[in-house]
């Protein structure tokens, strides 16, 4: 009986999910493509380790979690199953990129601006909502 128990415990570990450590991006195409993967998936956590952590990302980024859990559960899957369309990558400077996309499912334009950082290439959120 102690041998089922501790097969049982040992199986039950091993399925357990591990959570991936995410890396700082290396440039700002990773960081717009990770933080854009977040998103569609529902990864939010994922998104802000991306995105620059001042309030008004944060809102912005709470606002799209809040809109991605509204969703039905087919909803959310067709956004976990769409694919990025990259339009264009605007090279700003050296130290800041502008991504315009859209995505498979929605198909609605969007943009968003990364910006290297002392803490590496960051989404700043806020950029996406501000008029063309």
């Amino acid at each position: 009986m102690r041998l089922f128990s501790l097969f049982i415990l040992a199986f039950a570990l091993s399925c357990t999910s591990k959570k991936v450590a995410l890396l700082p991006a290396e440039n700002a195409f990773d960081a717009g493509r990770e933080f854009i993967d977040g998103n569609l998936k529902g990864d939010f956590q994922k998104a802000a380790f991306y995105m620059i952590a001042d309030e008004q990302n944060k809102q912005f980024l709470s606002v799209a979690e809040q809109e991605y859990r509204q969703k039905d559960k087919e909803g959310r899957q067709e956004l976990r199953s769409a694919s990025i369309n990259l339009e264009k990558v605007e090279d700003l400077d050296k130290e800041q990129s502008i991504i315009y996309y859209s995505n498979s499912f929605d198909k609605k334009p969007q943009k968003i601006k990364i910006i290297k950082t002392n803490q590496g290439w960051l989404v700043d959120y806020k950029f996406s909502f501000s008029t063309p």
